[in-house]
């Protein structure tokens, strides 16, 4: 019997024209504990692709958020889409509201129409 082997889909995180990485940044900017989370998630996503709810959701316009629960009943999402040779997070942030704000869907879809250019 031979082992499944799981494939890896690149992640690209969205950099602006300056060079820098606000999605980076963010998560730079959590306690170790968050960034674990988000990141096993994350890697869930990236070695499992397509996966839906409760993990994964769409947003439409080719948009997909990952949904972590945090330590302290807190929510963080990363905002991300995905093409068949990788995955783009454009956006991350803690969840404070029960719908996402338009304002950071606006902000996610401009930067993939960026990184797909």
């Amino acid at each position: 019997m031979s082992a499944v082997r799981l494939i890896e889909i690149p992640v690209m995180f969205y950099r602006t024209s300056m060079g820098t990485e606000p999605v980076l940044d963010w998560l730079r900017g959590l306690s170790a504990e968050d960034r674990r989370v988000i990141g096993a998630d994350l890697a869930t996503v990236q070695f499992g692709w397509p996966i839906g709810m409760p993990l994964c959701r769409a947003l439409g316009d080719g948009l997909w958020e990952v949904r972590s629960s945090l330590p302290g009943n807190r929510i963080a999402r990363l905002i991300f889409f995905a093409k068949v040779d990788r995955l783009g997070v454009v956006h991350g942030f803690i969840k404070k509201t029960e719908k996402t704000p338009p304002d950071i869907l606006d902000v996610a879809r401009r930067r993939m129409k960026e990184m797909l250019r």
